[in-house]
């Protein structure tokens, strides 16, 4: 008996968040600080935060740009 008799092959449905990654997605939903909307925050405010991390990495003695042609 062989064990290829079937003209079609099945796969088990995956759950991604099957291995407790929705439980973690969760967790972080309900932190105080987490983020729930981009339109609560101010454009400006977030600007300046992301400028002020990217002067940090430029600190970093491995940090390179590309855009200085």
């Amino acid at each position: 008996m062989s064990i290829f008799q079937r003209k079609t092959v099945t796969f088990d449905a995956v759950d991604p968040l099957g291995d407790g990654l929705g439980d973690d997605i969760a967790a972080e939903r309900r932190e105080a600080d987490a983020i729930t909307s981009l339109e609560d925050n101010d454009p400006a405010d977030l600007a300046a935060f992301w400028g002020g991390v990217v002067d940090d990495a430029k600190k970093d003695q491995d940090w390179f740009d590309f855009s200085n042609e």
